[in-house]
C-alpha cells in the first residue's frame, strides 16, 4: 500500500546510506505483522499512528543523539538547511560571475578570468554556507530555548503535529528512480562548462606555453566564425538542456517521458556535434600544421584521429545517458 511505502521512505530517508535497507526491511515486517489479514487504508493509518512520526522512529535507530537542536526542531531545521543552501550557493556563484564579466576589461587572458572566478566562487560558496549554517542554527537554538511547551514530538515543516495524513502530499519515490539535486546541479554546471568553451573558443582552445611562471595562449585551434555559424542552434540545445535540468528539479525522479526526452535531446545534440566537427574549416590551420609536426603525422591522419576520437567519445557519453535514463525510468 502506498501509505506503507511513504511512511517507510521517511523513516529511512533520515538514515545512514548503509542501514536503509535492513531497517526498510524491519519496518516493513513490524508494519504486516501489526496489520490484519484483509487490511484497509484505515487499518496502516491506525499502525502508522502506533509507530509515530517518522523523525522520530528514525532517531530510534540511530546512535547519534540531539544535541544542540532537540528532536522537536531538529528536522525542520534540518529540512530549512537543505533548501536553503542550494538557493545560497546559486545566488553566490551567479554573483561571482555577473561581478567578473561586468568588470572584465579584455586586458586578462579568459583563462585566467575562468580560473579567478573558480577559485573566487569556491571560497564566495564556503563562506555562504558557513554564513547559512551559523545563522540557522543560531534561530533554531534561541526558539527551542525560549518554547516553553514541553512536548518533545517533533514538528513538521508547517510546525504542526505530524499525523499519518501527512503523507498525502508526499510522492513515493523509488531510490533508483530518484534524481538528487547534485544531478541537477551537475548537468547545468555541464552546459555552462561547454556553453563557455563553444563562445570563447578562440581564447580557450588551443596551444598554451609556460615560462613558469603563467601559462599564455599562443595558438587558437578552432576557428571561430565557424563556430558561430551554427549560433542558432546552440543557443537552442542550451536552452533545451536547462529546461530539462529544471524538469528533473522539479520531478524529482525519471519517468518513462523524461526517459524519452532525455533520448530526443542526446540524439539532437550528437547530430548538430556531428555537423559541426566534421566541417572541414572547423580546425584552424596553423594548429593543424603544429600538431603534425608535433605527433609526426599527415593532415588527413590528424583530422580522422581527431575528428573520429571527439565523435566516438560524444556517442558513447550520449549513448550511455540514454540507457541510463530508461533504467532508471523503468526502476521499480
Amino acid at each position: 500500500m502506498r501509505i506503507i511505502d511513504v511512511y517507510i521512505q521517511e523513516v529511512t530517508r533520515r538514515l545512514p546510506e548503509k542501514m536503509r535497507t535492513d531497517i526498510a526491511l524491519e519496518l516493513r515486517s513490524t508494519i504486516e505483522d501489526m496489520l490484519p489479514e484483509q487490511y484497509s487504508e484505515e487499518d496502516a493509518k491506525q499502525v502508522i499512528n502506533q509507530l509515530g512520526n517518522p523523525a522520530v522512529l528514525a532517531n530510534g535507530y540511530k546512535d547519534e543523539p540531539m544535541h544542540l537542536i532537540g528532536p522537536r526542531y531538529f528536522d525542520v531545521y534540518v529540512s530549512l538547511l537543505k533548501m536553503i543552501v542550494p538557493i545560497a550557493v546559486i545566488i553566490t556563484l551567479i554573483t561571482v560571475i555577473t561581478k567578473y564579466i561586468v568588470s572584465y576589461n579584455g586586458e586578462e587572458a579568459i583563462l585566467m578570468s575562468v580560473l579567478s572566478i573558480f577559485g573566487e566562487s569556491i571560497w564566495s560558496i564556503i563562506n555562504a554556507a558557513i554564513q547559512v549554517f551559523f545563522w540557522a542554527t543560531l534561530t533554531f537554538a534561541i526558539i527551542e530555548r525560549v518554547d516553553k511547551d514541553k512536548e518533545q514530538q517533533p514538528l513538521t515543516a508547517s510546525m504542526q503535529k505530524w499525523t499519518a495524513d501527512d503523507l498525502k502530499n508526499i510522492p513515493y519515490i523509488p531510490k533508483k528512480r530518484a534524481i538528487s539535486k547534485f544531478e541537477v546541479f551537475g548537468s547545468l554546471l555541464w552546459t555552462a562548462i561547454w556553453a563557455t568553451l563553444y563562445f570563447y573558443a578562440n581564447q580557450l582552445i588551443g596551444v598554451y606555453e609556460g615560462d613558469g611562471n603563467r601559462l599564455q595562449f599562443v595558438m587558437i585551434a578552432l576557428n571561430q566564425d565557424v563556430l558561430l555559424q551554427f549560433l542558432p542552434i546552440v543557443i537552442l540545445i542550451i536552452g533545451l538542456e536547462i529546461s530539462f535540468a529544471l524538469y528533473k528539479l522539479l520531478k524529482q525522479q525519471w519517468t518513462k517521458r523524461m526517459a524519452i526526452w532525455n533520448a530526443v535531446l542526446q540524439l539532437f545534440s550528437t547530430v548538430v556535434f556531428v555537423v559541426i566537427v566534421i566541417n572541414p574549416d572547423i580546425m584552424n590551420d596553423h594548429f593543424v600544421t603544429y600538431m603534425m609536426e608535433l605527433f609526426t603525422m599527415t593532415s588527413t591522419q590528424f583530422s580522422i584521429w581527431v575528428v573520429g576520437s571527439a565523435i566516438i567519445i560524444f556517442i558513447v557519453s550520449a549513448v550511455i545517458s540514454v540507457y541510463d535514463g530508461f533504467k532508471r525510468a523503468n526502476a521499480r
